[in-house]
């Protein structure tokens, strides 16, 4: 049967999530062709809706759509910085067992209702401080792209919730669908995979500082035996100098990142070939399969061939 999702909105919307959303889940049909998803619009009171943008948009579903749907999701608003922690939307006398979702500062609604109290969550970087402030009560993680909850998901900005998108059609309705989807947008299917162990954000590749020679050349050579002293060499720096830039830079020792660029390129290479593990440990510079098993299964949680048979594009 067709899933309603029902998207909540307010004055300041943020244009663009909403966009996100309908394109998204718009765009996931069945192997027959038929829509899998009903998108619906909806506001405390239908009519004209402010957004982000020069742009108005108009609005004729209240909070009796919040009552058919299966899911409700709720996009920024650039007025959800300003929140008090007092007043709660309308939106949540309408609500039963509704699987939730919010994307960027969304979350400040769902937070200001209770609904994540005790709850895993994340909102934007810019607006994690004010955020924790806020709802204490709520297990904030700025650090992560997405979160799932039991029936309560977060997103922490606007291309974070595509992610988050394809993560609930993944869910839904398997991952072919989500991939299906993921390449009529022209998106990776993932970029930091579907579930709670794969959530991590990943390490930023930084241009233009200091340390960019460096990490160039190690992503060309991450099939060889790389240390930090390679590195630092490489940048023409003391070993010392080096790993204090670095870390500044890039958020993390020289040592992690390179350990991080190495599990990226093998998630890469597990999607896009048919390579073997062994060649694939091999070309990541893990030397042995099991060196890459232990190392995806204490960073991801699953082994390479399960998280193979995952997300290999194309399935």
């Amino acid at each position: 049967m067709t899933h309603r999702i029902a998207v909540y909105v307010r004055d300041g919307l943020l244009s663009m999530e909403l966009g996100i959303v309908h394109r998204l889940f718009g765009q996931a049909r069945s192997e027959s062709g038929d829509a899998l998803y009903e998108v619906i619009t909806c506001t405390d009171k239908p009519g004209p809706i402010r957004t982000d943008s020069d742009v108005r948009i108009l609005v004729e579903r209240g909070l009796d759509a919040v009552a058919e749907a299966d899911t409700v999701m709720v996009p920024a608003s650039d007025e959800d910085y300003e929140t008090d922690g007092r007043a709660v939307s309308p939106l949540f006398d309408a609500l039963s067992t509704q699987r939730l979702a919010s994307i960027c500062t969304g979350s400040f609604v769902l937070a200001a209702s209770g609904v994540l109290d005790g709850k895993r969550a994340t909102t934007h970087w810019k607006s994690a401080v004010r955020f924790a402030e806020l709802y204490p009560q709520v297990l904030l993680d700025p650090s992560v792209l997405y979160t799932e909850d039991g029936n309560v998901l977060t997103a922490a900005g606007e291309a974070s919730g595509i992610d988050l998108c394809l993560f609930m059609i993944r869910q839904d309705f398997g991952a072919a669908v989500a991939n299906r989807v993921a390449r009529g947008t022209v998106v990776p299917p993932h970029r930091s995979g579907g579930q709670a162990q794969y959530i991590d954000s990943p390490v930023p590749r930084t241009h233009g500082t200091s340390t960019a020679d460096a990490q160039e050349w190690a992503l060309r050579n991450l099939n060889t035996a790389l240390s930090v002293e390679d590195l630092a060499r490489h940048q023409a720096m003391s070993v010392r100098t080096f790993s204090r830039r670095f870390a500044a830079e890039v958020g993390v020792p020289p040592a992690r990142w390179i350990v991080a660029q190495r599990i990226q390129r093998a998630r890469e290479l597990l999607e896009n070939t048919d390579l073997t593990i062994e060649r694939i440990a091999h070309d990541t510079g893990f030397g042995t399969a099991t060196s890459l098993r232990n190392q995806l299964a204490a960073e991801l949680g699953v082994s390479p061939s399960a998280y193979r048979a995952t997300f290999r594009i194309g399935s």
